[in-house]
């Protein structure tokens, strides 16, 4: 690396941590190029060279925040799995964490909700590829009743729509058990603990064995992924 090639990405380093300040305390308004160059102590053409526009530093911004978030949660995952903890209470700690992180973020979570930044985001899709992580260890223990695919949808879903909810209501008239009720109304939709069909034994023995298929190494690169196809067909048609 360049000399040259350091001090940019030092500056650019600094004009992020500005700006997701300013974004932090004051929402994404205060984000002006005039007063992120001021704090930053660099000249306004210097944003618009490594960034654009406002809407590319607001953009670096939120991919900044929400990679150290996923990094955390990516830490957070990796010690649960090591240590032994219930793959379902690593999944609930973590969308208990998601949706305060939401709430706490409500500029950031704005910025993200949107479809077309979301498609783009590497930060996006790793903290995704988390919650696939999670919910693929409660399928190993056999106790899914959907799709890993479905579960994860559902697990999107209804934490996108409990920020947005709490998000919209003055914090003094929020639901203290608004996310827990979500969280309880998530997992009786994709769990097999809880009342269910003859059928979701069977699901969840499918949707278990399609959780370990990428690991049985004894089989073939093509013959997991036949088995792989027949376990998907299994449990979509089940």
């Amino acid at each position: 690396m360049t000399d040259s090639t350091s001090t940019r990405d030092d500056i650019r380093t600094r004009i992020v941590g500005v700006a997701a300040a300013l974004m932090r305390d004051h929402g994404a308004s205060a984000v002006t190029t005039r007063r992120v160059a001021q704090d930053a102590d660099v000249q306004p053409p210097t944003i618009y060279r490594l960034f654009g526009d406002k809407d590319g530093l607001l953009e670096a911004v939120a991919e900044h925040v929400l990679a150290e978030h996923v990094s955390t949660k990516r830490r957070i995952t990796a010690a649960a799995e090591s240590d032994g903890v219930d793959p379902l209470v690593d999944l609930s700690e973590g969308w208990r964490t998601q949706v305060e992180f939401g709430v706490a973020n409500p500029e950031l979570f704005r910025l993200m909700s949107d479809p077309q930044r979301m498609t783009r985001s590497r930060a996006a899709e790793a903290g995704m590829e988390v919650f696939r992580t999670r919910i693929r260890r409660v399928a190993e223990t056999g106790r899914l009743r959907v799709s890993e695919t479905r579960a994860l949808a559902l697990v999107q879903a209804a934490g996108v729509g409990a920020i947005q909810v709490l998000l919209a209501t003055p914090p003094p008239d929020r639901d203290a058990d608004l996310s827990e009720a979500m969280l309880d109304a998530v997992l009786r939709q994709i769990l097999t603990d809880v009342p269910v069909r003859d059928e979701d034994d069977r699901t969840a023995a499918a949707v278990a064995f399609r959780a370990i298929t990428p690991s049985l190494d004894m089989l073939s690169a093509s013959e997991r992924g036949l088995l792989a196809e027949w376990l998907d067909r299994v449990v979509a048609g089940i």
